[in-house]
């Protein structure tokens, strides 16, 4: 394994609303964040993008002039920086997200690869949203595949459960894809748990030069899982979209906390930081 550690931030996420969480939304805001993130050790900085017209920040936005004016400022605050966009809609309709990767050009962009129920049951037995399934299907994912080659972007392929993971290296054979770099996303209720224990397992059905990291989705619980992915040789992820709190329970005040508190794990297990110039050699 290489001791470098990447450290992706992804700084707003899809779900959170900026009038309840201090989540980013104007190109201001988000340079802000990238670059608090930047300076604590991120080389990668995962980009939602937001409607922009007040009191509309809690919504997706897929306008490409949006996603260029963002991915501008941030790439001018944080020089070198490798920015990842996200491309996630429930429908089969993705003409939004194929105008900002054409737009915006980013190094590296999410890819779904499979489908997923998309649950979340309270503790009083009710359903937290209506229950969404969250499809893609192979023609999804080889249309964005196509545009992703076209822009010069690689593909990090979001992994919910073991199935969606073995699929990866089926889109490798079938030739969608040339090298299959997964992120193992693990904390969403209907997927795979945060389980520290899974991933010797999951590890199993990597392709034998895949990259890896994981996104740990929950609370303070997460972190030690962290630390699991830091031993086994994982790159590492966190940020507003994943937690709002620290390994000590307290609530973080912003993605700069949360990155430096990654990093403090990922040196106690060995691992060195990855600059940028660091971070593209290893990723790019």
């Amino acid at each position: 394994m290489s001791d470098k550690a990447v450290v992706t931030c992804a700084i707003t996420g899809v779900l959170t609303d900026p009038r309840r969480h201090p989540v980013p939304v104007t190109p201001e805001e988000m340079a802000a964040a990238a670059r608090e993130a930047f300076d604590a050790g991120a080389s990668v900085i995962h980009l939602h993008f937001r409607r922009q017209e007040p009191g509309q920040g809690h919504q997706m936005c897929w306008d490409p002039a949006v996603a260029v004016e963002i991915a501008g400022a941030v790439r001018a605050a944080c020089p070198g920086v490798i920015l990842n966009f996200s491309t996630g809609v429930p429908g089969r309709d993705q003409s939004g997200p194929i105008a900002c990767l054409r737009a915006g050009r980013p190094e590296i962009a999410a890819c779904n690869a499979g489908s997923l129920n998309y649950l979340k049951v309270t503790s009083d037995g009710r359903w937290a949203w209506p229950p969404m399934l969250f499809a893609n299907p192979v023609d999804k994912i080889a249309e964005l595949l196509a545009v992703m080659e076209e822009t010069g972007t690689r593909p990090e392929f979001e992994c919910f459960d073991t199935g969606i993971l073995r699929s990866v290296e089926m889109f490798r054979a079938k030739g969608m894809v040339e090298r299959a770099d997964v992120n193992l996303v693990m904390g969403v209720a209907s997927g795979m748990p945060c389980d520290g224990d899974l991933l010797p397992i999951l590890l199993k059905y990597l392709g034998k030069d895949a990259r890896w990291q994981a996104t740990l989705i929950g609370r303070q619980e997460i972190w030690p899982v962290h630390a699991r992915v830091a031993e086994l040789g994982g790159h590492l992820r966190t940020g507003l979209e994943d937690t709002f709190y620290l390994p000590d329970g307290s609530r973080a005040s912003g993605n700069g906390a949360l990155v430096a508190a990654l990093v403090r794990i990922a040196e106690d297990a060995g691992r060195s930081i990855a600059s940028p110039a660091e971070a593209r050699a290893l990723f790019l």
